[in-house]
């Protein structure tokens, strides 16, 4: 099993991340837990919880954002994956720019660094030219960009189905196996002939 580092920043959708981390434990894959201060307020706003919380409540190691000796800030570490769920546009302008001031960008610049999978998820809606243009230079360093922007095709119901879709993109970069959404097969249509 591997480990991975979950950040939350401060973009609406922590609900992303809580669910990301539950499906992480629930494949047996350690994680390690970052929030910033403002992904802490989307995750009570959004959640009711705090981060000590959800910690806690999937066995996570909580590790603080502003601790830059931590381990996953470490290119040294073991780590096989940094996902940042949700990616807000500063946390993405900050680590295309190169600027580490706190353990969310850190992570993610050590993961480009040191070749790991870095996952951004950004939820922002419209996005800014200059976010775009962030988003390509991570793109063209070998981060993956995977918006919350989540398909229709197989008729959720619920927001939980919405969230499973975006999380079982994530998984899929991992290399992790889930069940959390229906796949496309190609036999939903049904030939013209």
């Amino acid at each position: 099993m591997g480990l991975h580092i979950v950040a939350i920043s401060g973009a609406s959708g922590a609900r992303y991340g809580v669910r990301l981390i539950e499906a992480l434990r629930r494949s047996g894959e350690d994680v390690r837990l970052i929030i910033s201060r403002e992904g802490a307020i989307n995750l009570e706003l959004e959640c009711s919880m705090t981060p000590q919380d959800l910690a806690q409540n999937f066995g996570c190691i909580l590790e603080d954002n502003q601790n830059l000796a931590a381990k996953s800030a470490s290119g040294s570490a073991t780590i096989d994956s940094v996902v940042i769920c949700p990616a807000s546009g500063t946390s993405i302008s900050k680590i295309a720019a190169g600027i580490s001031d706190n353990l969310v960008t850190r992570s993610a610049i050590v993961a480009l660094k040191e070749r790991r999978t870095l996952i951004l998820v950004p939820r922002e809606a419209p996005y800014a030219t200059i976010h775009l243009e962030n988003m390509t230079k991570i793109s063209q360093w070998g981060g993956v960009v995977i918006p919350a922007s989540p398909g229709f095709y197989n008729n959720p119901q619920t927001i939980d189905d919405l969230v499973d879709f975006i999380v079982a993109r994530i998984l899929d970069q991992l290399g992790i196996e889930n069940e959390l959404t229906t796949r496309w097969t190609g036999e939903e249509i049904e030939s013209a002939e």
